[in-house]
């Protein structure tokens, strides 16, 4: 079930879009990112992503990346908090990615997130003039899939499908999670603590419902594990002491058994 947008007036004549390659001295702006806790969310999303396997060389997940366009002759630079690209070319040599132009160096993202501060607002902006706002670049500009908004602070999760070339709103299932088809796992929030900041999180879960792990409770699930079985193993060996000291009470030599 879905819930439209109000319509947004767009303006007749269509916008002339290119996807033009990055001037290799190009200086791109440093924003500061205004809420200290949206790297740790970004890390936390893709740490899950790596410790079950799913991360291939041929995808792009990134956080404040640049994405590039270049719309009615202006270049467009918008940086998500978080995005997820199936395919991209490999770079000609080995270096970090400064900015990614889509179609020009790999598919369109499928999804991008974006972490609301207390004092953002831009991520909402369908504002189409130069230089547009985000969710204008988003829906009509790259046509991302799966647009998510998420606030830490209440724990506000909003997710948009692009249906029919206009995002609407998602409404989660009974669980409050959203399923992402381009990822086959499910998103959705889970309040506690990581890395000291106790807070809203976004968490992924599998097909049948179970919270993937983070690095640290996937060696306290290993401990756990280790522990019990070390408790089983004692459990077998006290239960064969115990036969073997009934065996010898009959005047049986339990070593002849063996």
């Amino acid at each position: 079930m879905v819930v439209t947008q109000a319509p947004i007036q767009f303006r007749t004549a269509p916008l002339k879009i290119t996807w033009e390659k990055l001037p290799d001295n190009y200086k791109l702006e440093e924003e500061p990112v205004d809420n200290t806790g949206q790297p740790l969310i970004a890390g936390a999303l893709r740490e899950t992503l790596e410790l079950i396997g799913f991360i291939k060389p041929e995808m792009l997940i990134a956080s404040n990346l640049g994405l590039c366009a270049t719309v009615d002759g202006q270049l467009v630079i918008k940086a998500p908090d978080w995005v997820y690209v199936s395919s991209v070319e490999p770079l000609a040599v080995a270096k970090a990615r400064r900015s990614y132009t889509p179609n020009l160096e790999g598919e369109v993202p499928e999804i991008v997130m974006e972490f609301l501060s207390e004092t953002e607002g831009g991520e909402y902006s369908v504002k189409r003039t130069y230089p547009p706002g985000k969710w204008f670049f988003y829906e009509q500009i790259l046509k991302v899939k799966t647009y998510v908004i998420f606030e830490p602070e209440g724990g506000l999760l909003e997710v948009y499908r692009l249906q029919e070339e206009r995002y609407q709103l998602e409404i989660p299932n009974e669980h409050g999670r959203h399923w992402i088809p381009e990822m086959r796992l499910f998103l959705g929030t889970w309040r506690g603590k990581k890395e000291e900041e106790t807070t809203y999180w976004l968490r992924w879960w599998d097909e049948a419902g179970n919270l993937l792990p983070w690095a640290v409770e996937q060696i306290e699930i290993e401990r756990q594990r280790a522990e019990r079985e070390a408790q089983r193993a004692e459990r077998e060996a006290q239960r064969a002491e115990r036969l073997a000291e009934y065996l010898r009470s009959q005047g049986i030599n339990p070593d002849e058994l063996s």
